[in-house]
């Protein structure tokens, strides 16, 4: 199994199993999910991953929550509805972007 995988299949695992409440009070504010965001980007990045690793992990965030959150803003509206639209090379370069956001 590849880095990217792994890195992928550990973001998908701590989402699952994510408190609601603390899924709720991430999804919120769009200033509360960049700041979890860039946490998670400060973390990988001491972890040694390089962006593309992180784009990947993000890409694993944005799949799970256009399949399984409503928004709960209009920033998020956007972003999920950019999600739908677009195939899967532009929601990794959609996961680039955000890392760059938030990094």
């Amino acid at each position: 199994m590849s880095l990217d995988n792994k890195v992928g299949n550990k973001v998908e695992d701590a989402l699952q199993n994510m408190d609601n409440d603390k899924r709720e009070e991430i999804l919120s504010n769009f200033e509360q999910f960049k700041s979890f965001l860039g946490d998670k980007v400060s973390k990988g990045e001491k972890l040694g991953l390089n962006e593309e690793q992180l784009a990947v992990a993000a890409q694993k965030v944005g799949d799970y929550l256009a399949q399984r959150e409503e928004p709960r803003n209009r920033e998020e509206k956007l972003l999920q509805e950019l999600w739908k639209v677009g195939t899967e090379e532009e929601q990794h370069k959609l996961a680039h972007l955000l890392v760059k956001l938030v990094g």
